[in-house]
């Protein structure tokens, strides 16, 4: 109801607003742009009768037009001129006559007049200003009702409107209270032909709700996920302590297990607060880049990693003088995460091939499943080998913050390509 009254009270003050627009118009505006309009008329009025007028100007019985006949040097007036001019100075009249017609003023009262002059005969019509204020109230009282009603047909329909407006809108709060409520019909109804923008918005809200109920979901995964990924090590620990305990188990065995486990734990920890230091710099943009010798960060990773599997055979094609824009200890992180994922699925090859505006690296193993490929960077999603992990989030996220982004690609037989190029 609030809602509802709020608009109300707009709406009348839009239409008193436009009432006083048009008694603005009709009271200022329109008199003086008709002004030019009713003086010609007035001027025309004046100038038919002096065909007429002679040296008995008794004749002319036009109460509302005064009369002057000069002829040799006599000056002859209407009786009613001074009905008409509130003055008893013809001479001073005269004065102010000094167009073929035009206006003059005498006190505080205009008069119009037209001269017709023949040799030595002059005839003057004058009048008051009484023609041109009957004019404008005249067409005053012709517009007034017209547009009355018409302000009335538009306040009423802008009165409608705002009723439907209010009740779709009504609507809309009640799908933004029953967000959460999966028994409400949040299907869009498409019923508002004559309100796009009013269909759009309920759009918008339907997409925000699923947006956020998909968000909601992937949240209780992700935990659900972590939680796996915790607990694992955490029962692993537990175990091997309860053995040594129990004397089951070698202490310096078990030690090293449980250093191993603790190890892992660690490093997921490192991987969250990671993760939430890139989003909390990125919300604060905060960012210091600059250029990077690639080269001598990839050589670095690729020292590291070379021995956790002999097997495996490093490829590495870099042009001279490569630099890209970051930290270094941001592109270590991209680079060391995506070689810790390959060494767990290559086959025999990894090849790092370095150009001026991308960088490519690869892995003989198998494809990825194209499910996969969908959510592959979001964080404790499973593998291909059902692990749950954050490195290539990480990398993902890192990326990003340095303006660059990640492809994958599948390639025909096997293979896989991590394509990284500027966003």
């Amino acid at each position: 109801m609030m809602r509802d009254n709020r608009l109300s009270r707009q709406l009348l003050a839009i239409i008193l607003f436009l009432i006083a627009t048009i008694f603005f118009f009709l009271g200022f505006l329109l008199p003086r742009q008709m002004m030019p309009i009713y003086e010609k008329n007035l001027y025309n009025y004046l100038r038919q009768p002096l065909d007429f007028i002679d040296e008995d100007i008794s004749k002319m019985k036009n109460q509302e037009i005064g009369y002057v006949y000069i002829y040799n040097g006599n000056i002859v007036v209407s009786d009613n001129f001074k009905d008409v001019v509130e003055t008893s100075n013809i001479k001073e009249v005269l004065q102010k006559i000094k167009t073929k017609y035009g206006k003059f003023r005498i006190s505080k009262d205009t008069y119009y007049y037209y001269t017709d002059s023949n040799q030595s005969i002059t005839r003057i019509s004058i009048t008051n200003d009484n023609y041109i204020k009957n004019a404008q109230i005249d067409a005053i009282h012709n517009f007034f009702p017209i547009i009355l009603i018409t302000v009335g047909l538009i306040s009423l329909a802008l009165i409608l409107w705002s009723l439907s407006i209010v009740k779709k809108l009504e609507f809309l709060k009640q799908k933004v209270d029953h967000f959460e409520d999966d028994d409400f019909p949040h299907q869009i109804t498409h019923k508002y032909n004559n309100a796009s923008e009013i269909q759009t918005l309920e759009t918008a809200l339907e997409d925000m709700r699923i947006s956020m109920k998909n968000e909601e979901e992937y949240r209780n995964q992700m935990y659900q996920n972590i939680s796996h990924d915790f607990k694992t090590p955490l029962t692993v620990i537990k175990s091997y302590v309860e053995a040594i305990e129990d004397g089951a188990l070698d202490s310096q065995e078990g030690l090293n297990v449980i250093q191993e486990q603790t190890d892992k734990l660690e490093q997921k920890v490192h991987s969250l607060l990671y993760l939430n230091k890139l989003d909390y710099m990125k919300e604060l943009k905060v960012k210091d880049l600059e250029l990077v010798d690639i080269e001598k960060i990839i050589s670095s990773a690729v020292e590291k990693f070379k021995y956790r599997r002999k097997d495996i055979t490093f490829q590495i094609h870099i042009d001279k003088n490569v630099k890209y824009y970051g930290t270094e200890d941001f592109w270590e992180t991209v680079i060391d995460n995506i070689l810790n994922n390959f060494l767990r699925y290559a086959e025999h090859v990894i090849k790092i091939t370095v150009k001026k505006d991308k960088i490519v690296l690869y892995n003989d193993g198998e494809n990825i499943d194209d499910e996969l490929l969908e959510s592959i960077f979001v964080p404790f999603r499973k593998g291909m080998k059902g692990e749950f992990g954050l490195g290539l989030s990480i990398v993902k996220k890192t990326l990003q913050y340095m303006n660059y982004d990640i492809q994958i690609k599948n390639h025909r037989k096997v293979g896989v390509s991590f394509i990284i190029e500027k966003d």
